[in-house]
């Protein structure tokens, strides 16, 4: 299998899965009880918080959770005011506003450009005085366009709103502003396990709780921590912040060899300037997907126009960047980071090329 779908999901890092083993195995403590056994298990969590920090801004707090998803509707429905997004945002973004809008909230949400990403006098426009929330993705999950975060925060602070940065993508990748006020990551996509994320909240934000109960987490979130996902999350956090230059240069030398096999006839979604390098959201106009997935069971990409799997829905990514129905039905999106091979990615885009190619008699 050559998996070329690592916006859905990093392969764990043998470190994490180390790290995680011993809590896995015989170490099995509460790390909120005050015995001997909890306070080892609360010590590696501790740890493991300093290690997802250490690629976050200073001046804040890592409250972990669930996933990006429960970090994402904390930092939504904790907050309060007028919100304001943006059209390409993830599901766990959109559809949380759309709810707190079901309840009374006002919520606008901003189109973006043919590149995908936002006008910032289309921005300057709607962030006006007593809005609450602005929420912004640092980097798509669909077309790895990167949004211009900092000039999205200053108008927030402007406007007396905070700045929600969703940088699961981004995370360890790309620069995250030190402006931002609160910031959701995931450490499955960072090649640590599924099941735990944080959110990132400035010193003197408050936000009102999402989940009631122990309150385990300082800033307000309650539920019982996992020792083995903390340490799993950490190590995965320490391993990005060591091998930035070495994961960023595998990835712009990966990105240039599958440019180079797809083209002429495919076209990049999105910006070519500016985006993540790990992501390739393509498309060739008449391209039957459904049949090249079939074809191709042996490589896991995913397809560009899907926004769930198995909705049968086409993006709304591609949507809001313009492109037609047909257009979002005939793209793919390649993923690819620190453990694809140049030759696994070689043969894959070859493989998806000529099957490509075996469309059209």
């Amino acid at each position: 299998m050559s998996y070329l779908d690592y916006q859905a999901t990093t392969p764990l890092a043998p470190e994490a899965l180390a790290a995680m083993l011993p809590w896995l195995e015989s170490q099995h403590a509460n790390p909120h009880s005050p015995h001997r056994e909890g306070r080892r298990a609360k010590a590696a969590v501790e740890v493991a918080r300093d290690q997802v920090a250490a690629l976050l801004p200073p001046g804040g707090r890592v409250a972990f959770t669930s996933g990006a998803t429960e970090a994402l509707n904390w930092a939504i429905k904790g907050s309060t005011g007028p919100i304001v997004t943006l059209a390409t945002e993830h599901a766990a973004v959109l559809d949380t506003v759309a709810a707190e809008a079901a309840r009374g909230r006002q919520v606008t949400v901003l189109p973006v450009g043919p590149d995908g990403v936002v006008d910032l006098d289309v921005a300057r426009a709607a962030i006006l005085p007593g809005t609450g929330l602005v929420a912004a993705m640092l980097v798509n999950n669909e077309i790895g366009v990167t949004q211009p975060a900092a000039a999205l925060a200053d108008l927030a602070h402007a406007a007396g709103a905070l700045m929600l940065c969703d940088a699961v993508q981004g995370y360890g990748r790309v620069p995250i502003p030190g402006t931002v006020d609160l910031i959701a990551i995931s450490a499955h996509k960072v090649h640590g396990p599924k099941g735990i994320g944080a959110l990132w909240i400035r010193d003197g934000v408050d936000l009102a709780p999402l989940l009631h109960g122990g309150g385990q987490e300082a800033p307000g979130r309650s539920g019982t921590l996992s020792p083995a996902l903390c340490a799993g999350f950490g190590v995965a956090a320490k391993l990005m912040a060591a091998r930035t230059i070495e994961d960023a240069a595998h990835v712009d030398r990966l990105k240039s060899l599958a440019l180079d096999r797809l083209r002429p006839d495919w076209i990049v979604n999105g910006s070519t300037e500016h985006r993540y390098h790990g992501n390739l959201n393509v498309r060739r106009d008449g391209l039957d997907v459904n049949r090249l997935m079939s074809d191709l069971r042996d490589i896991a990409f995913s397809a560009g126009s899907a926004c769930a799997s198995g909705s049968g829905r086409s993006s709304h990514v591609l949507r809001a960047i313009g492109l037609t129905e047909a257009q979002a039905r005939a793209s793919i999106r390649l993923g690819f980071g620190r453990y694809t091979t140049e030759t696994e990615l070689r043969d894959a885009i070859d493989a998806i090329v000529a099957a490509a190619e075996g469309q059209w008699p």
